[in-house]
């Protein structure tokens, strides 16, 4: 008896002694200003990387280009980024995954958002539009109209430009309108904008049931059969953290000040347009809502935008083994 507890006490001081098996390490190419990061910073505050057993090695790049050219070049294992440029990229040979993130979308953002609520109201008028013209938002959009006589490429004049650049027109009149995206929605609502075309609404009208998947964590199948476990953990994480930002005040309160917004006001509207993007629709249902999209998008957008696939790949939404 005494030799067995002896045996098991060496044991136990060999097994103290043993360096502690490492982390599972996922790098990730991130905005410092996006919401994934607001979502890793909270995960780390309470610790959910800890008890998740991740390492998360997070990159800043300075634009959503960067993350994509790291994630190709394998300087990455996971960006955040949008399903239609993945199909893109599984169009041409690059067998990307993609997992749903979020649903924020943007809107067409006036100062009296009654004169600019239907496509007839924007003929002739300036509309900044964000993204550039293959940006998604803005080819539905031009869908939308299309099914009602307008065609907004050539009717109404249009200036593309940056998100903050377009926010600055807009407040200065220099613009009647502006199609945004969902954060700078949030803060040009601060200024007294409101929203005069939803796209939310457009998808529904173009095809869609539910608001449609947006953006999502996007890797590639050798990063899942090899993590597949720590990917699982850091899903699940990943949800855990925007449970916190969308419903416990001072999990919110850490990332406040990276909303971009210094005033209280403005950063409960863009936790109010953050907490309507957390997905809830089941996946066969985001599926089939981007499918329907796709169509519309690869109509109007042609190969520039989709690739050589007239439907969308289905199988780039990751399913767990």
């Amino acid at each position: 008896m005494l030799l067995s507890r002896l045996c098991a006490a060496a044991f136990a001081c060999l097994v103290s002694l043993a360096p502690a098996v490492a982390a599972d390490k996922i790098r990730l190419a991130i905005q410092a200003t996006g919401t994934f990061g607001w979502e890793l910073a909270v995960a780390r505050a309470y610790g959910l990387d800890k008890a998740a057993d991740l390492d998360l090695e997070a990159t800043e790049l300075a634009t959503t280009e960067a993350g994509k050219i790291a994630l190709i070049g394998g300087g990455a294992d996971m960006i955040i980024s949008d399903w239609l440029w993945v199909a893109r990229e599984r169009s041409l040979g690059q067998p990307l995954l993609f997992v749903p993130h979020s649903t924020a979308l943007g809107a067409v953002m006036a100062k009296e958002p009654a004169k600019f609520a239907r496509p007839a109201d924007l003929v002739g008028k300036k509309l900044g539009v964000a993204g550039g013209p293959l940006d998604k938002s803005w080819l539905l959009l031009q869908a939308w109209a299309l099914k009602q006589g307008v065609d907004l490429k050539s009717q109404a004049n249009i200036v593309y430009g940056a998100p903050a650049l377009l926010a600055e027109k807009l407040t200065q009149g220099e613009i009647d309108a502006a199609l945004e995206f969902w954060t700078f929605c949030a803060r040009l609502e601060a200024k007294g904008f409101s929203r005069a075309i939803d796209l939310i609404a457009v998808e529904k009208d173009l095809g869609a049931t539910n608001p449609v998947i947006v953006t999502g964590y996007v890797f590639t199948p050798t990063f899942a059969a090899r993590q597949g476990p720590a990917l699982a953990r850091f899903l699940t994480m990943m949800k855990q953290a925007k449970t916190l930002i969308a419903e416990d005040d001072s999990a919110f309160a850490k990332i406040a000040g990276m909303t971009g917004l210094a005033d209280a006001a403005g950063q409960a509207i863009v936790r109010r347009y953050y907490r309507a993007g957390i997905p809830t629709a089941s996946r066969d249902s985001e599926i089939a809502d981007a499918a329907a999209l796709y169509k519309v998008l690869a109509k109007i957008g042609g190969p520039q935008l989709v690739g050589g696939d007239a439907e969308l790949d289905q199988s780039l939404f990751y399913r767990a083994p």
